[in-house]
């Protein structure tokens, strides 16, 4: 069907000439040459009735003479182009003015007969045989005291008629070749402005379903054309990139399970085959203890990031004091403060602050941005979290003095697996996947986060909440 779609264009467009053709051809011809027709007679029956109801009427009353009506009607004759007879009704010719006035010769056309235009005052003939082509003959009658006493004759060829009509006709087929041409415009219209973007849609789609996402194109059109070329483009380029940050997701995590994988066989092999002396074993099981944690806390990351993926099911939200699961989270890193001098200080705002949210989630959040920032703080300094209202909004912010993140890094942070190359070096433990969790966390409570940063100075992370309303209670 997409391969015949033009073709069903074109045989339209030549269906639409021969049809219109065979119209102008057929009925348009013998239209016309019928209404050419019926208003020459028209306007000659009028001139007819004048004549019968004057000239002629004259004759039968003895009001004029014969030869002044003959050079009126002569006059008249050669004014409208056509022969005018008077005629008895018995066939008689008493006047025609093709002919001098002769009153010694009779002429009688036989047959005569006024009764053949059947009921019309016009027929089309050779008028009982009196010409040798087809005439337009008018009869109007002449009357007086209620009795017919002639009948007044007009004739006129009707090649002249034709003659008309061809120029009419001309001017029909003139009128349908211009008609072809600009149908033939608006197809050219339709191929350049619809035909040819559909291909090119068409032809990204098998592209698309051939695996090749990366095809890109382009219709320069503001349209509902254009615009379906431009979410095809996008829809095409969001699933490219879904496919490689998939791809980067495989490699990334692939690359964090077999490094602690890795450690693990090697110093299991070297406690079994001697290379680790018994009395060390103790030791070398306490790094394997370390990286099986580790492999513990990827995948515990992993399932968290996969559960958020699914929306309205995780959260729980209630109203809780914010205050309380701050003081509880930094309580939490008391022992790591201090074997690395940090002190953590809290700027809180009211004793007790309540928020609308899931608890347990945004402890978790409070938990790895606290995790982030001991990490990368440096020995002796501080981590400051404050909080702050704003339009029934609660900000919580966690600042350290560390060593910050680069500039270039600042849209990267939130990927999955990411590190930033300052940071892997004192980060060997990290999964690259915690700032991805409060991401996350944060968009499936409708808020969001912010970071900002300095390198050498420091980084500060920035969420919103919404604040609980607590009815007061009434007295």
């Amino acid at each position: 069907m997409r391969k015949t779609l033009y073709l069903k264009f074109i045989l339209a467009y030549v269906i639409f000439g021969i049809f219109g053709f065979i119209i102008i051809t057929t009925f348009v011809p013998s239209m016309t040459r019928e209404q050419l027709t019926r208003e020459k007679a028209d306007a000659l029956y009028s001139e007819a009735t004048l004549i019968a109801n004057t000239y002629a009427s004259g004759l039968y009353t003895n009001d004029t003479s014969l030869e002044t009506v003959k050079a009126q009607l002569d006059a008249l004759s050669l004014y409208m182009e056509s022969s005018i007879w008077i005629i008895n009704p018995s066939g008689r010719m008493v006047l025609n003015t093709d002919t001098p006035l002769n009153v010694e010769e009779v002429v009688v056309i036989e047959d005569f007969d006024p009764t053949a235009t059947a009921g019309s005052y016009y027929n089309v003939g050779d008028f009982f045989g009196c010409f040798q082509e087809n005439m337009l003959n008018v009869m109007a009658p002449i009357t007086s005291s209620y009795k017919i006493n002639g009948y007044v004759v007009i004739h006129t060829p009707m090649a002249d008629i034709e003659k008309s009509c061809n120029s009419l006709l001309t001017i029909s087929y003139i009128t349908l070749g211009i008609l072809f041409l600009l149908s033939l415009i608006i197809l050219i219209f339709f191929t350049e402005m619809v035909y040819v973007p559909l291909r090119k849609i068409t032809y990204a789609t098998e592209q698309y379903a051939s695996g090749n996402m990366h095809y890109e194109f382009q219709v320069e059109s503001e349209d509902e054309i254009g615009y379906l070329a431009a979410c095809l483009n996008y829809m095409a380029s969001e699933i490219a990139r879904s496919e490689d940050d998939q791809k980067k997701f495989v490699a990334n995590i692939s690359h964090d399970f077999r490094s602690p994988l890795t450690s693990i066989k090697g110093y299991l092999e070297a406690m079994l085959d001697g290379t680790i002396p018994q009395e060390l074993h103790g030791r070398y099981l306490q790094i394997v203890l370390n990286e099986t944690e580790r492999l513990t806390k990827l995948t515990n990351s992993l399932l968290t990031l996969n559960n958020l993926n699914t929306k309205g099911l995780l959260l729980d939200k209630t109203d809780f004091d914010i205050n309380q699961v701050i003081r509880a989270t930094a309580a939490s890193f008391e022992g790591t403060c201090r074997k690395k001098m940090l002190a953590i200080e809290l700027i809180l705002t009211g004793d007790t602050m309540y928020v609308n949210a899931d608890m347990g989630k945004i402890q978790q959040v409070l938990y790895n941005l606290l995790d982030n920032a001991i990490k990368f703080s440096h020995h002796d300094s501080v981590i400051r979290i404050e909080t702050s209202i704003k339009k029934s909004k609660l900000f919580v912010s966690v600042k350290d003095s560390g060593i910050g993140i680069p500039k270039e890094d600042l849209k990267l942070i939130w990927e999955r697996f990411y590190k930033s190359d300052a940071s892997r070096g004192k980060d060997r433990k990290g999964t690259g996947l915690g700032l991805s969790i409060v991401k996350e966390i944060i968009a499936s409570h409708g808020e969001h986060i912010n970071v900002i940063s300095t390198e050498g100075v420091g980084t500060e992370f920035i969420f919103s909440l919404p604040c609980a309303k607590i009815e007061e209670d009434e007295d």
